[in-house]
């Protein structure tokens, strides 16, 4: 596949399936990553009926434990430039910050005032293993996927953006496509991006029989014999 990213249309795609459903089509189009590419701890999805969130990774990392040593003018110089590199491209971005604090979360980033700021900027959501909090007051329509919802600032403040980061077990880089929903999130190897969504209906092709035969009221091992070799014919 080219570089290019993906159209709106693919994105919808993708969106219409589930992360574990997307995590299932990448072991059929790209085996070698059965292990790795995912979020292997439980996450905080505050509204869960949203969507999945499919766009591309604008990384960073936060502390929030000990106070910065900048002054004021450095401090916010600094924050205009994360600022700036959320805001850069077109497509739809989703923001992968980890937190690098011993206490996870201790300090909160995330909250009305950074959410309606991110959205403004084109960002679609979120996904961190730092904290989040003001959830009655968070931008409308932003999505979250975090690592604990709690209630104070601290010191928090952005130490680097643009880098390589690691959630709970996923590796992301800068512009990484990222799918994520309340069961955790997963990144989307561009080299095959465009063949997941075909991956995730065949993968759900090749349940049905399985499914059916396990809902029906005379289900037995012989019957579960019959599906899975159904399923197996399945291409």
């Amino acid at each position: 596949m080219s570089d290019q990213p993906l159209t709106q249309d693919e994105l919808s795609a993708l969106a219409a399936f589930d992360t574990p459903t997307i995590c299932n089509a990448l072991e059929v189009v790209a085996p070698e990553r059965r292990t790795q590419g995912f979020t292997t701890e439980t996450m905080v999805c505050p509204f869960p009926d949203r969507k999945p969130m499919v766009g591309y990774a604008r990384t960073g990392m936060i502390r929030a434990m000990e106070k910065p040593a900048l002054d004021k003018a450095a401090m916010r110089k600094g924050r205009l430039d994360y600022y700036r590199y959320m805001a850069d491209g077109d497509v739809p971005k989703i923001v992968v910050l980890q937190d690098l604090d011993s206490k996870k979360g201790f300090g909160c980033y995330w909250g009305e005032v950074n959410t309606a700021i991110h959205l403004g900027l084109g960002c679609d959501g979120l996904v961190t293993d730092g904290g989040v909090r003001d959830l009655d007051a968070v931008a409308p329509g932003f999505g979250i996927l975090c690592g604990k919802v709690t209630p104070s600032h601290a010191w928090v403040h952005p130490v680097a953006f643009g880098n390589e980061v690691d959630i709970f077990g996923m590796v992301v880089r800068s512009n990484d496509l990222i799918h994520a929903d309340r069961h955790g999130a997963v990144v989307i190897p561009h080299g095959v991006a465009r063949d997941v969504a075909e991956a995730a209906e065949l993968c759900g092709r090749r349940e049905e029989p399985i499914l059916a035969a396990a809902r029906r009221s005379d289900f037995s091992i012989e019957k579960l014999e019959q599906a899975l070799a159904a399923a197996d014919e399945i291409h």
